[in-house]
């Protein structure tokens, strides 16, 4: 990390949440964070959500995150990660959708970056190795002059997502870890994505060839579900959903196998995420220029 980089880790410290500031900054904060990230911790609050008692938070985070509710079907919910879990008003038709394009799997803030030999990558204000995040060097290997794409996940984002093509599952790897916040404040402190659970599909695809897809989970999210593991699967076909949290879900394409679009790839360049919803198209075939 050079002074400059330096410099912005440190505004985007003094403008972080209070809360994380005490967690990650203070020896009594950073006691309480041992406790808190462990898994076990974490399933206690899922079962929590799950309980018809947590829809008492169900309105006060609706108006703390301003969520437009028009865009979700009107329904009971059972407990708070049944809301969070929540299905959209209009489904998501993939009859609508160009098979030559390819569409963001989820909604959230997007970055795509060139994948090169020694890359590391500025995730939420951090910089990691690809055969970090996948715990496989051979595989990070195929990926080299390739693209990495990070869609970040905020409570206020939907939360299932999907494939982005036809095609079939040649592995899947669950790695557990220890479940971390994703605000930017952690990564100063801990390399949050070697250490959070994630999920791994290695995919053959009828489009884009051989995609890798990764499900990081983040601090108070217990389950990350991938409802198909194996076999084959269709384009936009539903492939799992986050509980509660801000979560992530990374995407891995070959060489000069796609094109980003050239504003989300100008302010990726730039350090600037871009805000997508799910299908929103974010780039075609063909290569970096």
């Amino acid at each position: 990390m050079n002074k400059h980089q330096l410099r912005m880790t440190n505004a985007v410290n003094r403008k972080s949440n209070p809360a994380l500031r005490f967690l990650y900054t203070t020896i009594l904060g950073r006691s309480i964070l041992k406790v808190l990230v462990q898994p076990f911790f974490s399933k206690i609050i899922g079962f929590i959500l799950e309980t018809p008692i947590s829809k008492a938070i169900i309105s006060p985070f609706i108006k703390w995150n301003k969520l437009d509710m028009s865009r979700y079907k009107p329904e009971e919910y059972k407990s708070f990660n049944d809301f969070f879990k929540r299905r959209l008003l209009v489904p998501l038709d993939p009859q609508t959708l160009n098979k030559k394009y390819l569409h963001a799997p989820c909604d959230g803030k997007v970055s795509v970056y060139p994948i090169q030999q020694e890359s590391v990558f500025p995730i939420k204000h951090s910089f990691y190795k690809l055969e970090e995040l996948l715990e496989d060097t051979d595989l990070a290997k195929e990926y080299e002059d390739g693209t990495i794409w990070i869609f970040r996940l905020t409570p206020n984002d939907y939360h299932r997502y999907y494939f982005i093509d036809h095609g079939n599952i040649i592995l899947f790897k669950h790695i557990p870890g220890i479940l971390h916040t994703v605000q930017p404040i952690a990564f100063d402190y801990e390399k949050i994505f070697i250490k959070n659970s994630r999920e791994i599909s290695v995919m053959n695809t009828s489009y884009w060839g051989k995609v890798v897809q990764i499900e990081v989970g983040a601090l108070l999210v217990g389950k990350i579900t991938n409802e198909i593991k194996e076999g084959s699967f269709s384009f936009f076909q539903e492939k799992g959903y986050f509980e509660f949290g801000g979560s992530t879900v990374i995407l891995l394409f070959k060489k000069n196998v796609l094109q980003p679009d050239a504003f989300i790839f100008t302010k990726s360049q730039n350090g600037i995420e871009t805000e997508i919803t799910v299908g929103t198209i974010i780039a075609k075939r063909g290569s970096i220029a």
